[in-house]
């Protein structure tokens, strides 16, 4: 354990800021599951739905930092692009 007050803080931040970033990581890789869940049962009405859930939840992701921008992009693409084929 750090001695020093402003290493204690430090811990205390990135404990905090992790269990956010790992909130946020959870909330897509669900909605991504109900995209990719709706795409498998071939409804096309509830996969469009899921998909414009999910592409808001990985756009919020990549714009506080959690995922890369172009991460995001590819996600968003593969996505759409599984829609699309329905």
């Amino acid at each position: 354990m750090a001695n020093i007050k402003s290493a204690k803080k430090r811990i205390l931040v990135s404990q905090k800021k992790t269990a956010i970033n790992k909130s946020i990581r959870s909330k897509v890789k669900t909605s991504i599951k109900k995209v990719e869940a709706a795409v498998a049962a071939k409804d096309k009405a509830a996969a469009e739905e899921a998909l414009k859930v999910a592409i808001k939840d990985i756009d919020k992701a990549a714009q506080k930092g959690v995922y890369h921008k172009n991460n995001a992009a590819r996600k968003v693409s593969r996505l759409t692009l599984a829609v699309n084929k329905l």
